[in-house]
């Protein structure tokens, strides 16, 4: 209690002028406190939340997609590893001369020479929707670049499982 008399003491022998100055300088302190300590980050996460917001909606979109395409894997008929097999085998000879299939029981192997990247995107996709064939390995290198304007091609091998379902 002693720190608290001696400066109830000092506080009367300060001019009027003065104590209206020091509390002036501690409302200032105070109100820089609360500014840092409540409002600068509110403020802050007021200003950053349009932009989580916008980045969340960008992100739902994106799952929503994801969960219509399990639904529509979801809605197709079960094919035996037989018919995945023959329908596989019939996606591959659409292909021509750039790939050769080698089937062993669940595992195709399928050899890849000068396909453009185009074809190879739509045939895998056509391979996981209709023959359900899953790639589990994949080793492909850049073909050679042909003349100017010719597309990109690749060479390798894909190993892909065929899931009876």
């Amino acid at each position: 209690m002693k720190p608290l008399l001696i400066l109830q003491a000092r506080w009367r022998l300060v001019s009027r002028r003065e104590q209206r100055l020091l509390l002036a300088a501690l409302a200032l302190v105070l109100a820089a406190v609360l500014w840092w300590l409540a409002l600068a980050p509110a403020l802050a996460t007021l200003k950053a939340a349009e932009k989580q917001r916008a980045a969340l909606d960008v992100q739902l979109q994106q799952m929503q997609r994801l969960q219509a395409q399990a639904k529509v894997l979801q809605a197709q008929p079960h094919i035996t590893l037989a018919d995945a097999r023959r329908l596989l085998e019939a996606s591959v000879k659409s292909l021509g001369n750039t790939a050769q299939l080698v089937v062993a029981g669940e595992r195709v192997t399928v050899t890849l020479k000068g396909i453009s990247a185009d074809a190879l995107a739509q045939w895998l996709a056509q391979a996981r929707l209709n023959a359900r064939a899953v790639p589990t390995e994949a080793r492909l290198v850049r073909g050679a670049v042909g003349a100017a304007g010719a597309a990109l091609t690749w060479d390798g091998t894909l190993v892909l499982t065929l899931s009876a379902r």
